[in-house]
């Protein structure tokens, strides 16, 4: 067996073909893998095969990593290009925020490596036009995930039936095979293609180089692969093949045979958190699982929150416990409080609550850090007038921690005073995720979002909340406590709204800085191309405040504001101007 293969599986360089069984615990998924890579007729072998299979949680959350990629053939740097996307896509993926979506992940690290490639060709000119082709697939839960760029494959055999699941990018061109037309390395503007799927026991995944599949075809492949049930077999006939049917290219075959999906797959925690049983309802002085209930602290429609403290070995810790009615725990919110303890995990910073781990944990709910401090909603009910500087200072810690939201593909749905809570320090801290939004792919919207009076225009038309929405409720949330209004009025639920101009902020507070009034103007417009793109950018303006202010947006006229009222007062005008034209010749 000749040629040189590298799977980033522990050991990183095993014998070509080798197969690699990769079993998760109990309801994980169950996959065995086997790659074949030859030289072939060419004297260099320019492909390049990995694989990474980690185990337990992050198999879960971020799955299992299979990629081929084909140096762009004749150049003598297209191996340097294959190896390093390879590497590079197999090392970073599993660095990326575990909230961003598969196709998110591996777009991200494509582009970084797309751009990698070019800057360092144009340092080095006699590296000039290194690129390759890659497919990857990420095999998580019971999905499959695709990306693509170039002409290496990813095909899907299943029930004795071969499907495509990738498209070759290439022109036709009449003295050669094929000629590229994307590439990573080729183009500053990298286009990745994705596709996914559900995992089915028994499916076959094979990624091939175009020198296994411009040499055996489509029914060549289905041949082999129904002839050889077993992955390592599959994987050595695919490769020897078509070295012996006279390929002129590398020959790289990675086969991933399924061997068990799991059956549910939030995350894989909504299976356990099912069997845990919720909490009666606790009154102070009650215990749960080592801990002593102090106080009530919030009840809601479907939830609870507890101050509670630990009885035993860190005795005087304080914490939030947060947990479901008892009549409220229907598959809907038990889903909505996993989801939400899995987000709040990820949110690591001083403007979240923290989540702490509890071992004797033997009932649905989960542990935050205890903050001093009283929501803005609640100061604002005290009676508290905020200062035009304090509310700027207010929304550019606000921001920043919308922002990281933002950078985990993370969207709130719910920004407003109740769920900003004020510390002793001057600190914000951004409360209840319950019906946040992230980019993962297996959960999906819950319940209806936001509170009326906060949310955005476009969501009262169908449109789904998104990072702009957010963005929209902050802006609100400032001007409510610049004002003690909203900038459109208050909206009651279920009620269907119409949006004018928002009232500017000087109506209700005379001494708002001018430069405050536009900067709330810009983020709470009715059109959302009007607003601020990031929370970045509105947090820049902040900060920038009267130094460098926005330029003061212009009053919209009355003919685009309200077409049908302008033509009515036009009319009467008209009229108007007859009758007293009519007066006068009557007069005369």
């Amino acid at each position: 067996m000749s040629g040189e293969t590298d799977m980033n599986l522990v050991p990183l360089r095993k014998p070509a073909a080798a197969p690699i069984a990769v079993k998760g615990a109990a309801g994980q998924l169950s996959v065995a893998l086997a790659h074949s890579t030859l030289a072939g007729r060419r004297g260099r072998n320019e492909d390049f095969v990995g694989a990474t299979a980690p185990e337990g949680a992050e198999l879960a959350v971020k799955g299992m990593l299979l990629v081929v990629a084909d140096g762009v053939g004749g150049h003598a740097n297209g191996r340097e290009a294959a190896e390093f996307s390879v590497r590079n896509l197999l090392a970073d993926y599993y660095s990326t925020p575990d909230t961003w979506g598969v196709a998110k992940s591996l777009d991200a690290v494509l582009q970084a490596a797309n751009r990698w490639l070019l800057s360092h060709a144009r340092k080095a000119p006699e590296k000039a036009g290194m690129a390759t082709t890659l497919t990857a697939m990420v095999l998580r839960g019971s999905r499959y995930y695709v990306g693509h760029v170039g002409d290496t494959r990813a095909y899907l055999w299943r029930e004795g039936r071969l499907t495509q699941l990738t498209e070759d990018h290439t022109w036709d061109h009449p003295e050669f095979s094929n000629v590229l037309r994307r590439a990573i390395g080729l183009d500053d503007h990298l286009v990745v293609d994705r596709t996914d799927g559900e995992l089915q026991p028994g499916d076959r995944f094979v990624l091939v180089s175009d020198g296994v599949w411009a040499t055996l075809t489509d029914g060549g492949i289905g041949e082999l692969l129904a002839r050889h049930p077993g992955a390592e077999r599959a994987a050595d006939a695919l490769a020897f093949e078509a070295e012996r049917r006279g390929s002129t290219d590398n020959c790289t075959a990675l086969v991933a045979d399924v061997v068990g999906v799991p059956a549910n797959n939030l995350r894989d925690t909504l299976a356990s958190a099912r069997k845990l049983p919720l909490p009666p309802r606790l009154k102070p002085g009650q215990e749960i699982d080592g801990l002593r209930v102090l106080e009530l602290l919030h009840e809601s429609r479907v939830t609870l929150l507890y101050k509670v403290v630990r009885r035993e070995a860190d005795a005087g810790e304080t914490l939030v416990l947060k947990t479901l009615r008892p009549e409220a725990g229907d598959e809907e919110a038990i889903a909505a409080l996993v989801h939400e303890e899995w987000l709040a995990r990820r949110a690591v910073a001083p403007c979240f609550p923290q989540v702490i781990g509890h071992e004797a944990r033997a009932h649905l709910y989960y542990l935050m850090a205890w903050q001093e401090g009283e929501t803005l909603k609640a100061r604002l009910v005290r009676g508290h007038r905020f200062a035009p500087h304090e509310v700027a200072q207010i929304g550019i810690r606000l921001l920043k921690g919308v922002a990281l939201l933002h950078r985990l593909a993370v969207v709130h749905r719910d920004i407003k005073p109740d769920n900003l809570q004020l510390g002793s320090q001057g600190q914000i801290s951004i409360l209840d995720l319950g019906v946040a939004a992230s980019d993962s792919d297996e959960f999906r919207e819950i319940n209806n979002p936001g509170t009326p009076s906060y949310m955005a225009p476009e969501l009262f038309s169908g449109q789904a909340a998104n990072e702009a929405s957010d963005l929209y409720a902050c802006g609100v949330t400032l001007y409510e406590l610049l004002t003690r209004k909203y900038p459109y009025g208050e909206i009651e639920p279920f009620q269907s709204p119409r949006f004018g101009q928002p009232m500017p902020p000087t109506r209700h507070r005379p001494d708002t800085p001018e430069w405050l009034e536009s900067l709330l103007l810009k983020a709470c417009a009715r059109e959302a191309k009007e607003r601020f793109e990031t929370a970045e950018e509105f947090l820049l303006a902040l900060e920038r405040g009267a130094h460098r202010p926005l330029a003061s947006p212009r009053r919209t006229p009355l003919a685009a504001r309200n077409p049908t009222l302008a033509l009515k007062l036009l009319a009467a005008l008209s009229l108007l101007a007859n009758l007293v034209l009519l007066m006068l010749l009557n007069w005369k």
